[in-house]
């Protein structure tokens, strides 16, 4: 199960990054690309801590 979540966990985060790289490219301005990296850092942090979260559960579980 733990390798079930973390597959899917970093399938979103990959789907995410390739999101981010097309509004990045997209951009019409700097604003743009800048708030385009902005979400993309986000993201990064939230996928990080959801890893983290899951990491918790399972290790709490297992014990």
């Amino acid at each position: 199960m733990d390798r079930v979540k973390t597959s899917c966990l970093s399938m979103e985060f990959t789907f995410q990054e390739g999101l981010s790289y097309t509004k990045k490219l997209t951009a019409k301005n700097e604003q743009e690309a800048t708030e385009a990296h902005l979400t993309e850092t986000k993201m990064q942090v939230e996928a990080t801590d959801e890893a983290e979260n899951a990491k918790k559960r399972v290790h709490h579980q297992s014990s």
